[in-house]
């Protein structure tokens, strides 16, 4: 990094997918929230990436999960409003 403003990203993979996870969530209630779903058998759960794109994944008992965060650049994508899209298909 060139001494720039940095940000904390965490990424959580799911099986052979990877997810930077958008700024602002509460990781310790994501973890809960996957853990109670595996508990109930399998559940869809939603969470936001950077670039403030909802994502749903079914977790389950055969779901693996790790999560890991690095000091990264600043990204302005990174906003973690969901309702604040950026650069995608259907925006304006």
């Amino acid at each position: 990094m060139d001494g720039g403003h940095t940000m904390v990203r965490t990424q959580m993979a799911v099986n052979d997918a990877v997810f930077a996870l958008a700024q602002g969530q509460d990781i310790e209630a994501l973890k809960r929230r996957i853990e109670s779903a595996v508990e109930r058998g399998g559940r869809f759960e939603s969470f936001v990436v950077v670039g403030n794109r909802e994502v749903s994944v079914l977790f389950s008992p055969q779901t693996s999960v790790a999560f890991s965060t690095e000091t990264v650049e600043f990204d302005e994508r990174d906003g973690g409003d969901p309702g604040v899209p950026f650069g995608g298909f259907f925006d304006e």
